[in-house]
């Protein structure tokens, strides 16, 4: 008898401690369709294409709060120093539109070139991850220098 007893007992903890887990399952869901939702309108990748060392390029990464709370960029980084976010401070409403402009300074960067932008904002996950890319052409040499070559070999 005292066998059963155990058994029901257990047996009602575990269907018990189910339904809990269920229900906090779903109360987490439905937290997560309410937070924000950075929903970008474009891509999440900008290729530049092919420029000369120096150039600056800047991109404009437009995106929306598809979210039912305003949404709260609370920092941009990126992955180099020669690339720089601007980014809006004030909370973005629902269904209303923004953008972050990124400014790529090319100077001393020869080569393809793969620059990661991370945005941290008040979302689920709590950041994203845009990229701009391209390849940065070498400047040609200044002309004094050929100037100077041309002058020693005359000179000879």
């Amino acid at each position: 008898m005292k066998k059963i007893a155990l058994f029901a007992f257990l047996g009602l903890t575990i269907a018990f401690s189910g339904c809990s887990r269920d229900e906090k399952k779903g109360g987490q869901k439905q937290a997560n369709s309410k937070l924000p939702v950075f929903a970008l309108v474009d891509s999440a990748a900008y290729d530049f294409g092919t420029i000369q060392e120096g150039a600056i390029v800047e991109h404009e990464f437009k995106f929306r709060n598809d979210g039912e709370y305003p949404l709260i960029l609370n920092n941009i980084s990126s992955s180099c120093g020669c690339t720089t976010p601007e980014w809006p401070k004030d909370p973005i409403e629902p269904n209303q539109t923004s953008s972050i402009k990124v400014r790529f300074d090319s100077k001393h960067k020869v080569g393809p070139q793969v620059k990661t932008i991370t945005v941290y904002a008040n979302t689920e996950p709590a950041y994203t991850e845009l990229r701009l890319k391209g390849i940065v052409n070498a400047a040609p040499q200044p002309a004094v220098a050929d100037s100077a070559a041309e002058k020693q070999t005359a000179e000879k």
